[in-house]
């Protein structure tokens, strides 16, 4: 029975305990009194009667006011206390009772509060006792996951039923570069906790090669594996190898496959650089076969024929020189449409310019003992490069320099035009002749002790670049200019989670070991909350009615997979709303009419996001306003979102019935959660995220497990019935 029953039944009594006697008293007399006598009362009583009955109404709503009173302290207190501590027992350790009320509660509140005191004590120490306990797992964990984030190679770690469980920095990047269509938009949903890989690999052929390890496995393969080349949707050419995940079976007589590790390289690059060089060949081949077809004819006719008449002879040495022309022309034809694909073969890698330099200036102070400065770096300068052999082919440059013209100092400037960095060794004395950097350029590159077989001009010309030698006139000084690539673009975050001041480390997001126990991940309303998938998210519009005709101006979200928040695994995107924004509403969300000119529109974004969120479990707070813009936009768009729908908003109310507020700020506040990036939609969602992490162990506690009991639950509260 709630507290409005039990007062309603309260005042009740308190009725009947005022009028009951009064009422039962009139019964008995009159029952006893001859007419005579009736007459008489009556006469004497029925006029005084209203004065009676206003006495007795004025008693009545004193006392049910004095009840009310003593309801809102004691049952209402108490029922308040008991939802705060559940609170400190579930989702906030740190929340304590507010001492409140009459007396008997305040004392009652102090006591809780000591014994949550001493609670947390007790559990600190346990905590302690179990993080020592744990300390080593999570160790090889962390191991583990930091190797797999620092591979060059993408990785991918599923469980059978091809869902991720693991992933690194470089597949992520890989499979965001595939991304087409809607998936493209906001940092694509290839890849991600809990995702199927057969969004990007064909089920048939990881079905096909986990059965060829399942063979290999039965013949006592020491190192089972599989091996194909697939195609994705995009047309790019992916080769993988697969490596199974064993586990001891309980007779310990064959090993289980509980999972398996794919390791891709997208090799559409250097299929392309083959085919085109295999292309070259084949022309080149064709081409030559009927020259030096005309050729030996030629010569064999000269040979056969000393004496053919000298017209005919030096029409048949005419043909010799035009055929040979032509080779020659076919020769350097292919080597040149050849040379980049040969410069690709050598290993360069994407490195800071000023390390580079940084490390040459060790090197030649050690090795020679020449001085070294810096000047104009340019520290945010990545090049590509071996960084040893161009060290080397540095250092020998400072040591000629040192030997032949008796520098006391090198200094070293770094800048950058277009796609190419200049790496400038700069001295001031004797300038050098362009012979003599010529004769540099093709000796070996020996300094002191230590020899190479490579030259200086073999260094640049794997490196793509060039070297040359230039006078500073006016500052008396001459350089040496080395021209070298410029790295790619390296990947940054969205300026809006740089805003945020959100972890950059990415190794403890990329893998959940827990996901080798699960197999089915549809969305089933009997599985428990803990179980499920779900997208979290939070939209900014330009007003507060939908059916009006305001828009979304912005959609964020974030996954969650067994309970954990993944911060990388986001969808955040500006929409044009192809209408005018309210002055009001830049005041809170910060969104101007500059930053959403130029964006995609809902027709384009909406696809994007229910590939994001699609087989996952929405949630949001104050759902309602939300689903209902997107349920505004189902016909323009054709997209629907049929998945269950979870509310903070109304499983606050649930868990807390008799707090004040429901606002997601005195939500997080309870919870112990610090609000960040209020009032942007990928924010918004972050709070809402950890908001129902925790709440999922309080409804727990309330018996409240699956997801059909956590739909329900949320139907019968008062904030349900609101509608948008």
């Amino acid at each position: 029975m709630n507290a409005r029953v039990r007062f309603l039944a309260a005042v009740a009594v308190l009725g009947l305990l005022m009028t009951g006697p009064f009422i039962a008293t009139a019964v008995i007399l009159v029952a006893d009194l001859k007419d005579a006598e009736r007459a008489m009362a009556a006469q004497i009583l029925l006029p005084r009667l209203p004065i009676g009955a206003l006495m007795t109404l004025v008693g009545f709503f004193a006392g049910v006011h004095v009840l009310r009173l003593l309801f809102k302290q004691y049952v209402h207190g108490l029922l308040k206390m008991g939802e705060m501590l559940r609170l400190m027992l579930g989702a906030n350790r740190n929340f304590r009772v507010v001492i409140d009320g009459p007396p008997e509660v305040r004392e009652l509140g102090r006591a809780a509060n000591d014994l949550a005191q001493q609670r947390d004590e007790l559990l600190t120490d346990v905590e302690a006792q179990i993080a020592r306990a744990k300390a080593t797992v999570e160790e090889e964990k962390n191991r583990l996951a930091a190797l797999m984030s620092e591979l060059a190679m993408g990785v991918v770690v599923c469980n059978l039923d091809g869902r991720i469980l693991l992933y690194n920095n470089r597949a992520r990047l890989q499979f965001k570069a595939l991304a087409q269509g809607p998936t493209s938009m906001s940092g694509g949903a290839l890849i991600g906790l809990g995702r199927s890989i057969f969004s990007i690999l064909e089920r048939g052929q990881i079905a096909h090669a986990l059965d060829n390890i399942q063979r290999r496995l039965r013949k006592g393969s020491a190192e089972p594996s599989a091996n194909f080349i697939t195609a994705t949707r995009s047309g790019q050419l992916l080769r993988t190898q697969m490596a199974p995940v064993l586990a001891t079976a309980v007779d310990d007589t064959e090993p289980l496959v509980t999972g398996y590790v794919l390791t891709i390289d997208n090799i559409t690059k250097s299929f392309e650089r083959e085919a085109e060089r295999d292309q070259v060949l084949q022309s080149l081949t064709d081409g030559s076969r009927a020259a030096l077809g005309a050729v030996r004819a030629a010569v064999e006719t000269l040979l056969d024929n000393p004496d053919i008449e000298p017209e005919l002879r030096q029409r048949f040495v005419g043909i010799i020189s035009d055929e040979t022309l032509r080779m020659s022309q076919r020769l350097e034809q292919a080597t040149s449409g050849f040379a980049d694909a040969l410069k690709t073969r050598w290993p360069l890698e994407d490195v800071l310019g000023s390390d580079v330099l940084a490390a040459a200036q060790r090197r030649i102070e050690d090795k020679i003992g020449l001085l070294t400065k810096t000047e104009d770096l340019d520290d945010a300068l990545w090049i590509r490069a071996d960084s040893f052999s161009l060290i080397q082919a540095i250092t020998f440059l400072a040591a000629r320099l040192q030997e032949h013209y008796q520098i006391r100092e090198l200094r070293f400037r770094l800048s950058a035009e277009g796609k190419m960095a200049f790496a400038d060794l700069i001295w001031s004395g004797v300038p050098i002749s362009s012979e003599t950097l010529y004769l540099w350029e093709m000796e070996p590159m020996n300094v002191g002790a230590d020899t190479s077989p490579l030259t200086l001009r073999d260094v640049i010309e794997r490196h793509g670049g060039e070297i040359w030698f230039q006078r500073d006139k006016a500052a008396h000084r001459a350089f040496f200019r080395i021209v070298l690539p410029v790295a790619e673009a390296v990947p940054e975050l969205l300026p809006e989670l740089q805003s945020l001041h959100l972890r950059s480390d990415s190794r403890p997001e990329y893998y959940d070991f827990n996901l080798f126990a699960a197999r089915d991940s549809s969305i089933d309303l009997d599985r428990p909350l803990a179980e499920l998938a779900y997208s979290v998210f939070d939209t900014e519009t330009t007003g507060l009615d939908p059916s009006g005709g305001d828009e979304i101006i912005q959609i964020g979200a974030v996954r969650v997979i067994n309970l954990r928040l993944l911060r990388q695994e986001i969808f955040d995107q500006i929409l044009d709303p192809r209408r005018p924004l309210r002055p009001e509403g830049i005041r809170i969300h910060g969104i101007t009419e500059d930053m959403v000119r130029g964006q995609p529109t809902i027709d384009a974004v909406l696809p994007a996001f229910y590939e994001f969120c699609n087989e996952t479990v929405l949630v949001a707070h104050n759902a309602a306003f939300d689903m209902r813009f997107l349920e505004l936009k189902e016909l323009a768009t054709g997209v629907r979102f049929t998945q269950p729908v979870l509310d903070t908003l109304l499983l606050s109310a649930v868990i807390h019935p008799n707090q004040e507020s429901h606002r997601l700020e005195s939500i997080a506040e309870r919870l112990g959660i610090d609000v960040i990036g209020r009032h942007t939609a990928l924010g918004d969602a972050f709070v809402t995220g950890e908001v129902f992490i925790k709440m999922v162990p309080l409804l727990k506690a309330m018996g409240i497990v699956t997801l059909r009991q956590a739909l329900a639950a949320a139907e019968k509260t008062y904030y349900a019935r609101v509608k948008y």
